[in-house]
């Protein structure tokens, strides 16, 4: 990373959610979610210039029930114990002033594979009113196909492409005074 002239932002796990749907055997979409990130989010609001790197803790999926939770963080899909961590990666990356959403490419680390991947971003930076610190929120949505990472457990009937939605906040990093 390494927008210019930009300020940090930390990631606030507290508002930070990614959610995952996927086809079940053509009955349904089950959807789960993952309750640990970190990162950071760098943002130049004179050029409207953007990077981002945010990791996601794979063992803290939450399918809702604890034997689910269990066969997600198993080899059989995020081998947690050998793969902790899926990365995001967006690197730098100028922001339409006209369009809402952009389409922003970035990289995805799952199990240990990376593969680029194309974002649909919405970005809004300002003075948190509650906090009273400068906060930039985002929504990104993605689909990928599972299979191009290596996870093949379930193939056809759990689908292979995964649906991505990911809101994040981040918090304007304080500068240490010299």
């Amino acid at each position: 990373m390494g927008v210019a002239h930009a300020e940090s932002y930390v990631v606030d796990s507290g508002h930070t959610f990614p959610v995952f749907e996927v086809e079940h055997f053509t009955f349904s979409i089950q959807r789960g979610l993952f309750t640990k990130t970190a990162g950071t989010i760098e943002y130049d609001a004179a050029s409207r210039k953007v990077s981002a790197d945010i990791t996601i803790d794979a063992a803290s999926v939450e399918m809702g029930l604890d034997e689910r939770n269990k066969v997600m963080r198993s080899d059989k899909f995020l081998n947690a114990d050998k793969f902790p961590a899926i990365h995001f990666v967006i690197p730098e990356f100028q922001l339409s002033d006209v369009v809402k959403v952009n389409f922003i490419p970035g990289n995805l680390t799952l199990l240990g594979v990376t593969k680029p991947v194309t974002l649909a971003v919405q970005i809004s930076c300002g003075k948190h009113p509650v906090l009273l610190h400068e906060v930039c929120g985002a929504n990104i949505e993605a689909t990928i196909k599972r299979s191009d990472f290596g996870m093949n457990y379930g193939l056809p009937g759990i689908g292979d492409e995964i649906n991505i939605i990911t809101p994040v906040e981040a918090i304007k990093a304080v500068k240490a005074s010299h």
